[in-house]
């Protein structure tokens, strides 16, 4: 197998294992307990966005975006701060009507634009980032609603340091192993797949 090969499996293998996590977990990470200390609180902020299909393809398609698009490496941070917020107006009691609608059409939107593998200038991914960050953060709310003061300011913590981590660790591994185009939008279509049966998850009645 020559090394373009392996690259676009690899690509290929992270999203298609995606597809094998429970999107119904998402929002469990504690077994549906609500976290009651700093420990779990970081735990749950660490492991919420790694557990979600749609939440963990998003941050991939981030890195993605950012690795091949060669765009500035503090770009994720967009997100990052836009979820935090997100999280803040859920456990402040504000309404966001079809946030999990958003966060699945996020999915697809990102991995379309990587499959298209079309240049898109900085402030165009910057508004989606953002966008999206307040939809994922609001969803990511769900599992610390009604949480203290100390595991809600640990698991925002946790949030903070996972997806800047795995999308800004993405971003770096992509420019520097010069990811083959195919094999980023070979994985943009397979993040849009899983956006898209996560809407369908959303839409269609168990």
């Amino acid at each position: 197998m020559t090394f373009a090969s392996l690259r676009r499996t690899a690509f290929l293998a992270i999203p298609a294992f995606l597809l094998t996590l429970s999107p119904a977990s998402a929002h469990h990470v504690m077994g549906g307990k609500t976290p009651s200390t700093f420990g779990e609180g970081l735990l749950s902020g660490l492991g919420h966005p790694v557990i979600g299909p749609d939440h963990l393809a998003f941050l991939i398609a981030v890195g993605i975006a950012v690795g091949a698009g060669g765009l500035s490496l503090a770009l994720p941070l967009v997100f990052v701060a836009a979820s935090a917020l997100g999280v803040a107006l859920h456990v402040g009691g504000f309404d966001l009507p079809g946030a999990e609608l958003i966060v699945a059409t996020s999915v697809i939107l990102a991995g379309v634009l990587l499959a298209r593998g079309r240049a898109l200038p900085l402030a165009a991914w910057a508004s989606l980032f953002g966008i999206a960050g307040l939809a994922h953060g609001y969803a990511y709310g769900e599992s610390i609603f009604g949480a203290e003061a100390t595991p809600l300011s640990a698991y925002l913590l946790g949030l903070v340091i996972v997806q800047t981590a795995l999308a800004t660790a993405v971003a770096w591994l992509v420019r520097q192993k010069g990811a083959a185009m195919l094999g980023a939008r070979l994985t943009g279509a397979v993040i849009a797949g899983i956006g898209l049966a996560t809407l369908a998850g959303q839409i269609v009645p168990a």
